[in-house]
Order: structure tokens, then sequence, then C-alpha cells
């Protein structure tokens, strides 16, 4: 599962699609999308890299599906959402939910 991560410009972008993040917040997905996907880092946790050293990950994270359509109010927006343990595991469920809706508006 060796996927090429690269910058371009000053977006980090994934699968062809731009990942922004600010601060605990994440955004994944085009505008031109009917569907993106956004995330908040509820809690961290504590881990020892290989160092010894105490760094954080993310632990429990919300997931959101939301309507690109800016005509909707905020709570009608909200397509879906889960909350999972770990960024790799809110990362995989939320990217076949996104890829599921997405191509179901197609």
């Amino acid at each position: 599962m060796s996927e090429e991560k690269y910058v371009e410009g000053q977006n980090l972008v994934f699968r062809g699609k731009p990942l922004l993040r600010e601060g605990n917040t994440f955004c994944y997905g085009s505008m031109s999308d009917k569907y993106v996907l956004f995330m908040m880092v509820l809690s961290n946790k504590k881990i020892k890299d290989e160092d010894g050293k105490d760094i954080e990950i993310p632990d429990k994270i919300i997931l959101q599906v939301l309507n690109t359509d800016a005509k909707l109010p905020p709570h009608e927006r909200v397509v879906k959402q889960f909350e999972r343990n770990g960024l790799f595991d809110a990362m995989d469920i939320g990217l076949v939910w996104l890829d599921r809706l997405n191509k179901e508006e197609k």
C-alpha cells in the first residue's frame, strides 16, 4: 500500500485530492465533488518513539461526510457521522464512505 504522497503548491495531496489541516481539524476532498470528509481530533495519546521520547498521536476522532452544497443549512450538510480511534482507522473508513457517496452522485 505504498501510495505516492506529494506536496503541490501549499497543499498536501493524497489520492489526487487536497488534504488540509488546521490545528486538530482535517478536511479531505475537492469542493467540486458532491461530498468532502471532515475530521476533528477529540483526544490524543502519548506513545514512545524509537528513541524513547514521548510523542502525541491522534486517538479519538470524529468524522463527518459533508455535502458541499453551500445553499444547505449546516445541520443538513452532515450526511454521515461516526467516531474512530486512531487516524489510520478514521481515514480508512472515511475514504470508503466518501468514495461510495461521491460515486453514487455520478
